[in-house]
């Protein structure tokens, strides 16, 4: 009976260790990203390196975003920030090596570190916000128009503001 406890033992724990990586059971493949601009409440939308839509919405706010696109590499994402009176502004998130990932040398192995963290995305993590700086509000463009009066349809008033060129 003691045993079999031990081979129960042995074998859950080297299934642990094979069949995880140390960044996927400590860190994550997802992360909260806080959105903000200056001044609040700018349109955002977020684009990946594909160029693909994830997310639109407007500040302040939280996404979750994945922090891995595949096999070894991990994503970068543009955050494109508008609102109406105010330039355009842009600014990029990318993904850094987690810490986390090389505890696969002690807890996770080659497995952990050559095939579940990079296919999971856990190797990698996002930055924790994403700010947009829309900048001083700029001019709009006045309508152009133009009126042709002639001098016998202006008050004295206006006529008194006339300023000969000729």
């Amino acid at each position: 009976m003691e045993a079999l406890r031990k081979l129960f033992t042995v074998t859950a724990l080297t299934t642990a260790l094979l069949t995880s990586g140390c960044a996927s059971i400590v860190g994550d493949s997802k992360y909260p990203v806080n959105v903000s601009s200056t001044p609040s409440g700018a349109n955002f939308t977020i684009t990946n390196k594909a160029g693909v839509v994830v997310h639109n919405g407007s500040t302040p706010n939280t996404v979750t975003l994945p922090s891995g696109r595949g096999y070894f590499k991990g994503e970068t994402y543009t955050v494109t920030f508008k609102k109406e009176g105010y330039a355009d502004s842009s600014t990029t998130l990318e993904t850094s090596m987690s810490g986390w990932y090389w505890g696969n040398i002690l807890l996770g192995g080659l497995i952990g570190m050559l095939v579940v963290d990079p296919l999971t995305g856990a190797m990698y993590k996002l930055p924790e916000g994403a700010a947009g700086n829309l900048g001083s509000p700029v001019a709009g463009e006045a309508p152009k128009n133009l009126t042709l009066l002639e001098i016998d349809q202006l008050s004295p008033i206006e006529r008194a503001t006339l300023v000969r060129i000729n």
